[in-house]
Parts: C-alpha cells; sequence; structure tokens
C-alpha cells in the first residue's frame, strides 16, 4: 500500500466560528481538518478542550501562515520547534505552508511570490531542509496565487518543480491558485496542472475565488467553488488519481450546511474517480 497520502478523502478547514458545531457530530463525509498552527498553538480553555476533543475523532493536518520560507529574515526556528511539539500532541498528520515569503523585520499581512530564479530556488530549498530537520517530518509547500512576477528567470512550473526537487519536499496543490493564477498570467491551467510532480503530492486545496475583472481574479477564500475550478479539480483526479483534498473558506462563511456540501461535492467527484481507499492509499491512524 502507498504511504505517499498523510490523509484521505475529503476535509475541511476548521474555523473557531463552527468548532461548537462539530463537537458532538463531524459528518462522514468529513474525514480530515486543517488548522494554522499559529491559531491553535498553545490555546488553552474551552476553545483548547474542543480542538483536543476533535483530533482523537478525526485526523488533522496544519497549514501555516507565517514561516516566510522565503523571505530575507532568518528562520523562526523557535516557532519550528513548537509546530513540532503541537504536531505531536495532537497527532497531526502533515505540516504545510506557502511558498512564498511574507515578511522581513516585521510581518507584512500578505503572501507575496518569491522571484522565480536559480538563486531563490537553491535559498528556498536550503530553508525548507533547514525546516524539515527541525520539525522531523517532511514539509508540502504549497503553489500561491500571485499577481506580479519579478526579476523571472523560469516559469512558475519550472520552479516550483526545481525547489521540490532540490528540497526534497512535498506538494500542497492548491487547484483554485492555479486556475487564479492561468487567468491573471494567461496561461493554460491543464498543462500547468499536468506539470506538477504527482509523486509529491501530499493532498490539495479547493477554494472560491473574486472576480475583479475579466482578466482579473483575487483569491479571496471567500465565496463557492466555480464550476471551472470543480473541472479542474476532475482534471487532476482523472491525470494522478484520487488525492486527499480540502476546502478552505477563509471569509463570508455561509452556514455549515452549505459548507458541508462543498465538502460533499468533493467526496462524490473523488468516488467518482475511485474510492480513494480502494486505490492503495493508506489509511492513516
Amino acid at each position: 500500500m502507498s504511504d505517499q497520502y498523510p490523509v484521505h478523502g475529503a476535509g475541511l478547514g476548521l474555523r473557531r466560528a463552527f468548532i461548537g458545531s462539530l463537537a458532538d457530530h463531524i459528518p462522514p463525509h468529513i474525514e480530515f481538518m486543517e488548522v494554522a498552527p499559529e491559531n491553535w498553538i498553545d490555546v488553552g480553555g474551552r476553545f483548547g478542550r474542543q480542538f483536543h476533543a476533535l483530533t482523537e475523532k478525526t485526523a488533522f493536518v496544519c497549514h501555516g501562515l507565517s514561516l516566510n520560507i522565503g523571505g530575507p529574515a532568518p528562520l523562526d526556528e523557535a516557532f519550528l520547534r513548537k509546530v513540532r511539539q503541537f504536531m505531536d500532541r495532537f497527532n497531526i498528520r502533515c505540516y504545510s505552508e506557502h511558498l512564498s515569503y511574507c515578511g522581513d523585520d516585521g510581518h507584512l499581512y500578505d503572501l507575496m511570490p518569491i522571484p522565480f530564479t536559480e538563486a531563490a530556488v537553491s535559498y528556498v530549498a536550503e530553508r525548507i531542509q533547514r525546516t524539515q530537520d527541525i520539525i522531523g517530518r517532511r514539509l508540502a509547500v504549497e503553489n500561491i496565487s500571485y499577481y506580479a512576477a519579478p526579476g523571472q528567470e523560469m516559469s512558475e512550473s519550472e520552479f516550483i518543480n526545481a525547489v521540490l526537487e532540490k528540497a526534497d519536499c512535498d506538494l500542497l496543490l492548491d487547484i483554485n491558485n492555479i486556475y487564479v493564477n492561468s487567468i491573471n498570467h494567461r496561461y493554460d491551467a491543464e498543462a500547468f496542472l499536468l506539470s506538477m510532480p504527482a509523486g509529491r503530492i501530499a493532498y490539495a486545496h479547493i477554494a472560491g475565488h473574486y472576480v475583479e475583472a475579466e482578466d482579473l481574479r483575487i483569491d479571496t477564500h471567500g465565496d463557492d467553488v466555480i464550476d471551472p475550478v470543480w473541472e479542474l479539480l476532475a482534471k487532476a483526479y482523472q491525470h494522478f488519481g484520487v488525492f486527499p483534498t480540502l476546502l478552505e473558506r477563509d471569509f463570508n462563511i455561509p452556514s455549515l450546511d452549505d459548507l458541508f456540501n462543498e465538502v460533499k461535492r468533493i467526496h462524490q467527484l473523488q468516488l467518482q474517480h475511485g474510492d480513494p481507499r480502494d486505490n492503495g492509499i493508506a489509511q492513516w491512524g
């Protein structure tokens, strides 16, 4: 059996706004959840107890917001040691971060594109390797949405593949970001998708976005997933086989029933392309 995937099935990003509603019952089509470690490390009280209880009922992954993997400031190694302790304590199956930078001496509160250059590949790969040494696990890096490509020497796809290979790390494949970037930077979304390395995919994100103009999409995670993004996910399953996929929703959060229906759509799409548990994927835990 393959142990490529740390979790399986369809997942949902956990928000404090609805953690209480999930305390007694997690719908069966939600097979894993994701949290930002920055928002949950050292959290106690009622939320801490509810989170701990949920980690005993379902699988969890964590997706970081502040590691600044491509930035000029030194890695926050003290924070990474806390991440390792957090993962050990709650049996978190995977740690992922954005292939971007988000600050220097201070935090920019945005995800900035790393220049697509050979020098950046080496710099980022070294920092990823150091991260993996500290956390004692492989890191999964996410292809981000971006709106400018300063100093570009190679394509986005070439850059991502080079970083993954040099760092020997995994990929968090964001389907919506591929679609958004394909509109904003005028490339073929399916061709980009198929250029990603199948053997490095840990899991995937799917989300909604905002239409600013005909040729400009903004990655907001604040709306429903649109049909072309669902279609791109289906093409990904056709090409790579079924992999774990999580719904992100950060703003304009609808009712839980609406969220559950979108997660259920992921689940149904996975079944249409073969139940992941029938494809040799290990059921962790």
